[in-house]
Formats: structure tokens, C-alpha cells, sequence
């Protein structure tokens, strides 16, 4: 995922910069999940921005599925975008290009690297990364749906879960803050995954460390 796919995306960002505006709010908390990048860019960067030239001091998390976990297991070195090594070499959260994800409901989130911009902001402290596995996601998009009506797609589940630990935080400590999280995509097509769930018959996958070691092996080498 290059850069400039994620400054296209910003007017998400942008436009949930106006609406906290009109609702008379500014967030003290922002989410979004990530895969490659690009929805995670979209929605926080405005807010990255403001921290950035304005002094605010909005906590910035990237929620990114514990079985493809590029920013929280991954190296920050130089790789290939693609498998087939055509894409630019570029400096990124990688788990290898060689890296297979595994067959996860959320598709969108099954990459091995991460967008230079989103990985050098976690490198250097700007934003925070989280993991997680994929039946607390449903769990907490169940938790979603029942509240506000609405069937989230399996992506911004993860994004719902960190939400709603956050808001759990501040039920234990008594604080009052704003978490604003990204619902990217409606889950109507994703309703197969839910059923899988609800059967009991959905599974964890972690990333095996082995495995993560095997694929840096391959890793391009620059300089």
C-alpha cells in the first residue's frame, strides 16, 4: 500500500473533523482498523495532523487482526509491496512479502506489510498499535448491532473491540472521553461469517513466530 492511496482517503478524516465539529466534540480517542493502510490513513491522518501542527492530543490506534499482525509482530525494514516483487521496495511493518495470511473473515485486512506513512508514524510513537483476534471481533460486533442496529463488516470489527475497550476503561476509572472509531463497510454481504460464529464454528489464528521468522529470510537487501 503506497502513500498516496492513503492521502485520497483523508477526506474521510476530513469530513469526521466537521461532524465532531457540528456535534460540538473533539475526540480524545481515535480508531480504525488496518490492513494495508489506507482506511486506517483515511480516518486518523486529519486527526494525526492536528496533533501534529495544533498541539492536540488525540490518542491515535490502529486495530490490526492478531493473524496478519504486520505493526505489532512485524520488522520495520525494507520489502517488496507484492509477492511477485513487481511493486516498489519500500520501508514498512512487514511480516514478508513471502507471508501467507490466513483465511480470515476479514479479507480486507489479509496483507503482509503496511503503508510507509502509517508504519513510520508507529515507529516513531505517534501511533499506537493494537492486535486483535478475530472472535473478540465478533464478539463486540455482536455487542455493535445489538445496540445501534447496525451489522458491521468484519474490517471494522476490530476497530468496534478496541472501542469498546477504551470505553470499558473509562467505565472503570470514571473518566469521561470522546473515542471516535471508523465503521468502514456494512457487513450484509458477511452474513455467512456471522452465521460461522454464532455456530460456534469460527477460530483464533496467531501468526506463528516461526513462520514470521522464516519470511524475513526473504526480505530484499537494501543498502
Amino acid at each position: 500500500m503506497l502513500n498516496h492511496a492513503l492521502m485520497h482517503q483523508t477526506v474521510i478524516g476530513e469530513e469526521a473533523l466537521l461532524q465532531m465539529e457540528m456535534a460540538g466534540e473533539y475526540p480524545d480517542v481515535v480508531i480504525a482498523c488496518t490492513g494495508g493502510g489506507s482506511n486506517f490513513g483515511g480516518f486518523a491522518f486529519p486527526f494525526v495532523r492536528e496533533n501534529l501542527r495544533h498541539g492536540k492530543q488525540t490518542r491515535v490506534i490502529a486495530a490490526e487482526p492478531a493473524a496478519s499482525p504486520s505493526l505489532t509482530k512485524g520488522k520495520y525494514a525494507f520489502d517488496y509491496g507484492d509477492t511477485a516483487r513487481m511493486a516498489p521496495v519500500v520501508k514498512m511493518h512487514t511480516l514478508g512479502h513471502t507471508f501467507i495470511p490466513p483465511e480470515i473473515h476479514a479479507g480486507g485486512l489479509r496483507y503482509h506489510g503496511m503503508a510507509p506513512q502509517v508504519s513510520a508514524l508507529v515507529e516513531h510513537g505517534y501511533v499506537e498499535a493494537r492486535a486483535v483476534k478475530q472472535l473478540h471481533t465478533f464478539e463486540a460486533a455482536l455487542t455493535f448491532m445489538r445496540s445501534e442496529g447496525i451489522v458491521p463488516a468484519p474490517e471494522p470489527t476490530h476497530a468496534i473491540a478496541v472501542a469498546i475497550e477504551e470505553a470499558l476503561k473509562c467505565k472503570e476509572t470514571g473518566e469521561r472521553k470522546v473515542i471516535a472509531f471508523n465503521l468502514s463497510g456494512h457487513g450484509h454481504f458477511d452474513m455467512a461469517a456471522y452465521d460461522t460464529y454464532l455456530k460456534g464454528q469460527l477460530t483464533d489464528y496467531e501468526y506463528p513466530e516461526q513462520e514470521i521468522a522464516a519470511a524475513m529470510a526473504h526480505l530484499p537487501q537494501v543498502g
